[in-house]
């Protein structure tokens, strides 16, 4: 099966700062992806080089199995892309963004947008500077999903929407997309919405992908213990422990993969071993990405 999404050993630096270190994932057709990261992590920089707009220092990015740095026009109308920040003709009435973009893509489904429009109550009239951030964002998503791409790319695409918005909106448009078989690759700083509606998490760091999995595994494979060691002996030496946090007598330990034999070796150490604490999405991103007290 052709991957919609593929980045092969994806290198790029601006002057002395290496900014992707040998970037490497796939989203097949219909899966949601978040690609998720600190500040500076190059999440940005991987959708530009998808996108075409950037090329990178080495490696190579595809789109539909097509290389993102030779997309033509018509290959292009195969993809939807939402910008950070949302960028729209600001003195077009709503209506003539529709028209436009009914002009210009043939996959435009305009009666869908119409549609979307009225169930977020976004007027045709208006001229998109008088709308809110909030209808802003909203219109741009509708844009982008109503045109019918085979791969859909958002680049925080919450921004600017309340809580109420972004779940009714981004889950009904995602989930729609994800029926038709569209790809979704989108990056984004609420990780509750990321939980929600993402199959696959990519988290980067110092531009190397260093988690690849689905949600659902990754949540399952790390997990919490408290651990009060015997004899007031230091933090535990254990293979797969990501972070030891002195907590209440004793250590609070993140742990990944932590098997049978593993946990046998923290209870011969310990006074007393807490049972398993499972982690939710920001609690993990936090302990992947923090730089940790203290790791083995």
């Amino acid at each position: 099966m052709t991957q919609a999404i593929e980045f092969r050993g994806v290198e790029r630096h601006f002057g002395a700062e290496s900014v992707l270190r040998g970037l490497s994932f796939t989203v097949a057709p219909g899966q949601v992806y978040a690609l998720l990261g600190r500040n500076g992590a190059g999440k940005t920089t991987a959708l530009r080089i998808l996108l075409g707009f950037l090329q990178p220092h080495a490696g190579e990015a595809r789109v539909l199995g097509l290389p993102s740095a030779t997309l033509t026009p018509d290959e292009r109308e195969r993809i939807g892309y939402v910008s950070e920040g949302h960028r729209l003709y600001p003195e077009m009435r709503v209506n003539d963004a529709l028209a436009f973009e009914a002009g210009t893509r043939p996959r435009f489904e305009r009666a869908a947008a119409e549609r979307e429009l009225e169930r977020c109550g976004i007027l045709r009239a208006k001229r998109i500077y008088e709308l809110s951030r909030g209808m802003r964002a909203q219109l741009a998503l509708i844009l982008a999903a109503c045109g019918a791409p085979e791969v859909l790319i958002f680049d925080d695409p919450a921004m600017g929407l309340d809580v109420a918005m972004r779940r009714e909106l981004l889950g009904s448009l995602i989930e729609l997309l994800a029926e038709r078989g569209t790809a979704v690759l989108f990056s984004s700083h609420i990780l509750s919405d990321v939980e929600r509606i993402a199959d696959r998490v990519g988290i980067l760091q110092g531009g190397a992908l260093i988690v690849d999995a689905p949600l659902d595994e990754l949540k399952r494979r790390v997990e919490k213990r408290h651990w009060v060691p015997r004899n007031g002996q230091g933090d535990p030496r254990v293979a797969g422990l990501l972070r030891s946090r002195a907590a209440e007598g004793g250590y609070e330990l993140t742990l990944l993969d932590l098997n049978p034999e593993r946990e046998s070796e923290l209870r011969a150490g310990a006074a007393r071993l807490s049972e398993r604490i499972d982690l939710d999405l920001e609690e993990l991103f936090l302990e992947l990405t923090t730089r940790p007290e203290a790791s083995r």
